[in-house]
């Protein structure tokens, strides 16, 4: 086992890392930008360094300074977490010719796999169904219109080298296709430092289901089953789930899709935690999406029903060791949630809600896990994905898990900036979630007019504010004031302007 490992990321998923590598008696080195200076994964880790400027470019995205950074402070193996690098094997080689261990697979199979074209032409050619589309990258808006209609309309815009639903547009309407292909372009060389763009099939209605797998270097490979991720706004999946709630979902179908996952990774010789994605129909017809080449934003809910610490397994497998995983020893036990909460305001259309996190008190209670990058004090950047944190919950079935969660929504208190509590907790009781009946144009028919509930965010304004008051945080007492503070303390928005999650209602 290595003596030091770096995590190259922030928030959330930098502390979840973190503390893994600590259980194993590993030393911890975070990277920060300047505004995250004092932030949780700094805090987490054993030592810091310090990268030059806030934007993503300057910090994060600089790949040549957190491989210095993991050279200055001694450490041997460098882990990227999911976003920023994670996926880009350049970032990945230059690790490895510095004589350091990146853990995740080799940089030749990233680049293989982090391009969505290449990666559909080699599994198609190994047998793995895949959604029509185009088989390499294109940007030129006639060769698109063309392929466009040879495709069919609707066609999906993808990012050829992320995901994450960064750089993904559906186009229905001919006339908006080289309108709609520049920005997914523009937003994919932001995201991803690489603008190039391919085209698909826009399959309405169906499930997004992944299929998680782990690869040793001696050759085996696994599943650890399947999460659904069909629940997504604005192609951003905000609730996962494992097992796949479909009627239709059984044993032999997650073996298929299993097998198909262990197919698409022994083709290319991967290694380390990946995640297969399929889109899947009710007939149980499943189509190839993509290889994502890193640890996912859901892997808890897989943790949780198998019994698995996956960056434990990353970090053994990137150290050497072999896989002690037999599949016929792997089985689901139970049912798992996850909602993501983001810094954002439902009622100006979920944009980001940056500030400080005025207070917090995390979630807790029987089989309830807050994967989390904030506390108290945090402040949440404006220039960084707004995501806070992972509420994750398990239970024996699935409508016990759905109670659950919706006790933790309530109970997971953060003040200071937005959060989309209240929508998550509607979401959890339409019923048609809790029916199963979850595709991934689920919020589009459901949810696209909801708005929050004026006369519960009233209790929750009052409820809030007198909770501040107690806590002694309250600079303003008139509802609906503008912000103020008293002499030398930092200034407190009312609650009347910014909620928590507790519900008067809902208990």
């Amino acid at each position: 086992m290595f003596q030091k490992v770096l995590v190259a990321n922030r928030g959330e998923i930098a502390v979840r890392i973190l503390r893994t590598i600590r259980e194993l008696g590993v030393r911890t080195v975070a990277v920060h930008s300047p505004v995250d200076s004092g932030a949780l994964h700094v805090q987490t880790a054993d030592e810091a360094v310090a990268l030059a400027g806030d934007a993503p470019a300057e910090s994060y995205l600089d790949g040549a300074a957190i491989i210095e950074a993991a050279r200055s402070s001694g450490a041997q193996a460098i882990h990227p977490g999911y976003g920023f690098l994670a996926e880009n094997s350049g970032f990945a080689r230059a690790v490895e010719d510095a004589g350091l261990v990146f853990i995740g697979p080799k940089a030749d199979v990233i680049a293989q796999l982090g391009d969505k074209p290449t990666a559909r032409r080699l599994l198609a050619a190994a047998g793995v169904p895949i959604i029509p589309g185009l088989m390499a990258p294109e940007t030129d808006p006639v060769r698109l219109a063309a392929a466009a209609a040879d495709i069919g309309f609707p066609v999906l815009i993808k990012a050829a080298a992320g995901g994450g639903g960064k750089g993904m547009r559906v186009v229905e309407d001919p006339a908006q296709l080289a309108s709609a292909a520049a920005e997914a372009s523009g937003e994919a060389r932001t995201a991803f430092g690489d603008g190039s763009i391919y085209l698909e099939r826009y399959l309405p209605r169906t499930r997004h289901v992944e299929i998680q797998i782990l690869a040793d270097g001696q050759g085996r490979v696994v599943h650890l089953g399947e999460r659904e991720c069909s629940v997504q706004r604005r192609h951003q999946k905000i609730i996962e789930e494992t097992p796949c709630p479909a009627p239709f979902f059984d044993a032999a179908l997650r073996e298929r899709m299993g097998a198909a996952a262990v197919a698409a990774a022994k083709t290319v010789g991967y290694t380390n935690a990946g995640t297969v994605e399929f889109l899947l129909a009710d007939s149980g017809q499943f189509y190839f999406l993509e290889v994502n080449t890193r640890l996912q934003v859901e892997h808890p809910v897989t943790e949780l029903v198998y019994g698995l610490d996956l960056v434990r397994h990353q970090l053994e497998i990137a150290a050497g060791a072999p896989l002690g995983l037999r599949q016929e020893d792997i089985a689901p036990r139970g049912h798992a949630l996850e909602c993501r909460i983001y810094a954002e305001d439902p009622a100006a259309g979920f944009m980001p809600s940056p500030g400080k996190v005025l207070f917090h008190r995390p979630a807790a209670g029987p089989f309830v896990r807050f994967d989390s990058g904030i506390c108290s004090g945090a402040e949440v950047p404006v220039s960084y994905d707004p995501i806070l944190g992972k509420l994750i919950t398990w239970a024996e079935d699935r409508p016990l898990a759905i109670a659950r969660m919706e006790r933790a929504l309530c109970e997971n208190v953060i003040l200071g900036v937005h959060t989309a509590t209240e929508y998550l907790l509607d979401v959890m009781a339409h019923p048609a979630f809790r029916a199963g009946e979850t595709h991934t144009r689920f919020l589009e028919e459901h949810f696209a007019a909801w708005a929050p509930d004026g006369a519960r965010a009233a209790r929750q304004a009052a409820l809030a504010f007198a909770s501040a008051d107690l806590l002694g945080l309250a600079r303003t007492a008139t509802p609906g004031a503008p912000r103020g503070a008293a002499q030398g303390a930092e200034p407190f928005p009312s609650p009347w302007q910014t909620l928590w999650g507790f519900d008067s209602a809902r208990g």
